[in-house]
């Protein structure tokens, strides 16, 4: 059997639904952007959003002259610690998922989207209490 990522939904402190993607080693690939969702099944969507978007192109921000690319599309930029992030943006613009934690190369952050890409479409959706 093939090992299974997940996306963990969970509802924060103000009760908002959140979720982690997380790799079959449970470590976390990417977190939901934006505030939260106002109910699970909205949690759900945004997932599927994910889903649906985790192959889009690369906006590379870190270069001084970069290509506006139409959304949905990933962005990579530089932190305020000088770390390499992405984000992936839906076709509307909405924030999807960004990554957890900065990256210390570009290439790293890119294998990190890749990682996205490849632990997304398979894994299950599964609640924390």
């Amino acid at each position: 059997m093939a090992a299974k990522g997940q996306f963990v939904c969970y509802k924060t402190a103000k009760g908002y639904w959140n979720y982690r993607l997380k790799a079959s080693n449970k470590e976390t690939i990417a977190v939901s952007g934006g505030t939260g969702y106002s109910s699970f099944s909205a949690c759900k969507a945004g997932i599927e959003s994910v889903r649906k978007n985790s192959t889009a192109k690369i906006e590379d921000q870190t270069l001084q002259k970069f290509e506006p690319l139409k959304n949905p599309k990933f962005e990579i930029y530089l932190d305020k610690a000088g770390k390499y992030r992405y984000r992936l943006k839906a076709s509307n613009g909405e924030l999807i998922c960004t990554s957890e934690d900065g990256y210390a190369s570009k290439d790293s952050c890119k294998k990190g989207i890749a990682s996205l890409a490849k632990w997304a479409a398979e894994s299950e959706v599964v609640t924390e209490e």
